[in-house]
C-alpha cells in the first residue's frame, strides 16, 4: 500500500460548460479524495487548442468556484506544457513512428478493436486498430503513431472490480501527436498525472480503456504511477445516451447559493449516496461538509446513473 499523500484531480476539457454529467465526476473526486484526507486539484486539459475555448475555461472555473470545489494547488492549463509533452515524447522516440494514413485511407482496411470488459455500457467509444501501414517506413512530419505493448494486464479498479487489458488489442498503434502537432490525450494526461504526483484517479467509465496504456506509458517514461483508478458509471440522458457535450447537455446554472444547493444535492443523488431530504435547504458548504464526511464508493458498483 503506498504511503504518500493521497492526491486527486478534476480534469475538464474545455470544449463547453459544465453540465450535470461533468459536476457528478468533479464532485466525487472531490468528496473521495476529501474524505480520504488528501488534496484535490484542477487541471484545464486544453492541450487541444481547435475545439478547447478560453471563454469555457473562464465559464469551468467559475462554476467550480461557485460549487465551493477549490483546488489545493496551481491549475494547470495543458495549453502551457507543449515543452514538457515534446520532451517525454522523445523519451517513448523508440516505441513511435511517423504516420501519413488519413482515416479515408483506412476506411476500409483497419481492424476491429477488442473489448476486454465484461460490462453492460455502450460508450466505451473504442475505436479500429490501426493495420500498421506506415511502421516500417522512412517518413518525418506527420502525425506520430505510438506502439502500444501486446500483453495482457490488468488492474484493480475500485468500481469496477479487476480489469483485464490488452492495449494494443483495444487500442492499437495510438496516435501520440497529430499532424498539427497537438499532443493527443492520452500523451498529456499521463505525462501530467505522473508530475503532478497524482495517486488516485476517479473519472468516467469511457477513460477505462486508457487505462493500461497509461500505465505503460508512464512506466517506460520513468513517472510515477496511480495507485488506484475509480472509473464511475457513466450519467445517461432518458434516451440512454451517455450525458455529454457531444449529446447537448444543458449548461449548470450555479448563479445563485439556492440553485448551487439544488445542483450538488442533485448530483449526490445521482452518485448514489442518498442525502437525506432536509440537505437540500441547506447552504452549499453545509452540502459539502456532510459528502465528505459520508462519501462511500460502494453503491456505485453496478449502479445505473440516469437523469429523467
Amino acid at each position: 500500500m503506498s504511503q504518500r499523500t493521497p492526491i486527486g484531480r478534476f480534469a475538464p476539457s474545455p470544449t463547453g460548460h459544465l453540465h450535470l454529467g461533468s459536476l457528478t465526476t468533479a464532485l466525487a473526486s472531490y468528496c473521495h479524495i476529501k474524505s480520504l484526507g488528501g488534496r484535490w486539484l484542477i487541471r484545464i486539459e486544453d492541450v487541444d487548442v481547435e475545439r478547447c475555448k478560453p471563454t469555457y475555461t473562464t465559464s469551468i472555473l467559475q462554476d467550480l468556484e461557485n460549487l465551493g470545489l477549490h483546488t489545493d494547488g496551481e491549475i494547470l492549463l495543458q495549453s502551457t506544457r507543449t515543452a514538457i509533452y515534446e520532451e517525454y515524447l522523445n523519451r517513448l522516440s523508440s516505441l513511435t513512428y511517423h504516420c501519413t494514413c488519413s482515416r479515408k485511407d483506412l476506411s476500409n482496411d483497419c481492424i476491429p478493436a477488442m473489448s476486454f470488459y465484461d460490462l453492460n455500457i455502450k460508450d466505451l467509444n473504442l475505436a479500429p486498430i490501426y493495420p500498421r501501414r506506415c511502421l516500417h517506413k522512412a517518413l518525418t512530419h506527420n502525425k506520430i503513431r505510438l506502439c502500444l505493448p501486446d500483453v495482457l494486464t490488468a488492474f484493480y479498479d475500485g468500481i469496477q472490480g479487476v480489469i483485464w487489458d490488452n492495449p494494443a488489442r483495444s487500442l492499437g498503434d495510438v496516435v501520440a501527436k497529430r499532424q498539427n502537432n497537438i499532443i493527443n490525450y492520452i500523451i498529456a494526461c499521463t505525462i501530467d498525472d505522473g508530475l503532478q504526483n497524482i495517486s488516485h484517479i476517479m473519472r468516467g467509465l469511457d477513460i477505462m480503456p486508457m487505462t493500461v496504456a497509461q500505465l505503460f506509458i508512464a512506466k517506460t517514461c520513468g513517472l510515477p504511477m496511480p495507485d488506484y483508478f475509480y472509473h464511475l458509471p457513466l450519467l445517461m440522458n432518458a434516451d440512454g445516451q451517455k450525458l455529454s457535450k457531444q449529446n447537448l447537455a444543458t449548461p449548470i446554472d450555479t448563479s445563485t447559493p439556492d440553485k448551487v444547493s439544488d445542483l450538488l444535492f442533485t448530483a449526490l443523488s445521482l452518485l448514489c449516496q442518498n442525502p437525506p431530504p432536509e440537505l437540500q435547504k441547506e447552504k452549499p458548504n453545509t452540502i459539502l461538509v456532510w459528502a465528505v464526511e459520508n462519501w462511500d464508493n460502494t453503491p456505485l458498483r453496478g449502479a445505473v446513473l440516469g437523469v429523467r
